[in-house]
C-alpha cells in the first residue's frame, strides 16, 4: 500500500485478513489514523505498527491508536516472528 487511506479501504474490502504491518509514516492520513479508523470497523485484526522514525512515546502512541504491538525498523526478523506467533 502506498497511502493510509488505501490501507482502511483494502481492509474493508477484505475481512479475513489477519495481521496488519502498519507503517506510521505514509502519505494522506498517517499509521496511528489508519488504524483508528480500522478499528472503527474491525475490531479482531492484529495491528503491528512499525516504524523508522523511533522516538519516545511511540509505542505508547501506537497502543492507544488502537495497534496490539510495536516494532522499529530496521526489523529483527526474529523478533518479528516471536511478536507474530504470540498473536496466532
Amino acid at each position: 500500500m502506498n497511502t493510509g487511506i488505501q490501507v482502511v479501504e483494502t481492509i474493508q474490502s477484505n475481512p479475513d485478513i489477519d495481521l496488519i504491518l502498519m507503517d506510521i509514516k505514509m502519505p494522506g492520513i498517517d499509521g496511528y489514523e489508519a488504524t483508528r479508523q480500522i478499528r472503527a470497523f474491525n475490531k479482531e485484526v492484529v495491528i503491528i505498527a512499525q516504524t523508522a522514525y523511533g522516538f519516545a512515546g511511540d509505542r505508547e502512541e501506537a497502543i492507544q491508536a488502537g495497534c496490539n504491538d510495536y516494532i522499529s525498523k530496521p526489523i529483527d526478523n526474529d523478533a518479528l516472528s516471536k511478536m507474530i506467533k504470540s498473536y496466532f
